[in-house]
């Protein structure tokens, strides 16, 4: 066992799986954000040191909890010698026992905390665009480079966003308590989405074996959002989409770690008890006849569940799903995604007329000159589809983006022989 700790990749592993339940946690203790994230990284820091020595401890979430507690409490008593710490109803559960806390964890005494955590993230005090980027870097521990990702916009404009919500929840003294039903509806589209880029982040990283598991915590908080709004059909619909998203999994990469396209698929490998629960959802959410966004992400990514080969595939009604999706939410990637649809029915002529006018918009989106570029391949205009390719490779974000682009570039090659 110690052999496996000592492992670097095993070691983030742990410390990014547990990390949403750390801070969580510590937020409880200390009511403030800087000082949970601090706690954090000063237990990360310990067990770098402490777990290739003495082995695991019986929970590593645990650990990181009781370690960064007590950590950022000696260094408040050297700091302050002279000051009274704060009252023992302020600072919860004292002991310096692990045991009692390895038991609460693994009770889900300390589970919900991360739900509890997103809706104090989504406070209405913060614009939508703040809530989500301040959840999705306190809670998930994304860097300031992946959220601003998300985004499509600068890092240094996504750190001046982030810092602005931490002063502005600071400022307005946010109470960091579980919100009441009301509160809860009110941001609930905010944690929706702050929950469906973290999911996306883990899709996008692939096989990365650290974020990976970004998806299965994901799912977990859309169940946990799924059982507070039962009747919800938007929160049924983003649940369906991840699900039926995270299905596919096993098929997405090849033995070598290369992407293999969901055409070239092999969907006897895709996880049938994943889709029959997607699937299942998102049938009920249709039936409220309430159509939202992640509904019809749903609805698309059903379609390609129900078609047993890439052949099969409704892409007209996929066509028309994107359409719907575009008067719903109007944005680029939507008619990004649209246009490979429409390239499927009427043609690449008509997929490519879509998208060059959003060149402006997304000239920082590794997939708008993927796609640019396969559509000029498929249309023969070779040396178009290879600069595409080439920018493409520089924005990839993954060596399985880069990889992949690679492949058409190959393809290139060999025709131009």
């Amino acid at each position: 066992m110690t052999e496996l700790i000592c492992d670097p990749a095993w070691m983030h592993g742990a410390l990014t799986a547990a990390r949403p339940q750390a801070i969580s946690a510590l937020l409880r203790y200390f009511r403030d954000m800087d000082a949970a994230e601090e706690a954090y990284q000063e237990a990360c820091l310990r067990a770098l040191d402490s777990w290739p020595r003495n082995g695991p401890p019986r929970d590593p979430t645990a650990w990181l909890i009781l370690v960064g507690r007590n950590a950022t409490l000696d260094r408040v008593r050297k700091r302050s010698r002279d000051v009274e710490l704060p009252p023992d109803d302020t600072i919860s559960d004292l002991d310096d026992v692990e045991a009692p806390m390895v038991e609460r964890l693994d009770g889900s005494h300390y589970r919900d905390d991360v739900l509890r955590l997103l809706f104090i993230c989504c406070h209405p005090e913060l614009p939508a665009t703040q809530q989500i980027a301040l959840a999705l870097r306190i809670v998930s521990g994304l860097s300031v480079a992946q959220i601003a990702r998300a985004f499509l916009v600068s890092d240094a404009a996504m750190e001046q966003r982030i810092t602005r919500a931490k002063a502005r929840i600071a400022k307005a003294d946010v109470p960091f308590e579980t919100p009441g039903a009301v509160e809860r509806a009110e941001r609930l589209a905010a944690v929706a989405a702050m929950i469906y880029l973290l999911f996306n982040e883990g899709y996008s990283a692939g096989n990365d074996p650290a974020r990976a598991p970004l998806c299965d915590e994901a799912i977990r908080l859309a169940r946990l959002l799924l059982r507070l709004f039962q009747t919800e059909p938007e929160i049924m619909g983003l649940t369906a989409l991840m699900l039926l998203q995270q299905s596919r999994l096993p098929a997405r990469f090849d033995a070598a770690g290369e992407v293999v396209l969901l055409e070239d698929q092999d969907r006897s490998l895709w996880n049938a008890k994943l889709i029959s629960e997607g699937l299942a959802l998102i049938d009920k959410a249709m039936r409220h006849n309430r159509p939202g966004p992640y509904q019809v992400q749903a609805a698309i990514a059903a379609t390609h569940a129900r078609a047993a080969t890439a052949a099969e595939t409704d892409w007209a009604g996929i066509d028309a799903l994107y359409s719907a999706l575009e008067r719903m939410q109007p944005s680029p990637v939507i008619t990004l995604n649209r246009a490979v649809a429409t390239s499927k029915v009427r043609g690449p002529e008509a997929g490519l007329a879509l998208i060059v006018p959003l060149e402006a918009a997304l000239s920082g989106y590794f997939h708008y000159f993927g796609v640019r570029g396969a559509f000029l391949l498929q249309l023969g205009r070779l040396t178009e589809a290879q600069a595409d390719f080439d920018r493409a490779i520089a924005l990839a974000a993954t060596p399985a983006q880069a990889a992949h682009i690679r492949q058409h570039l190959d393809r290139l090659m060999q025709d131009a022989r």
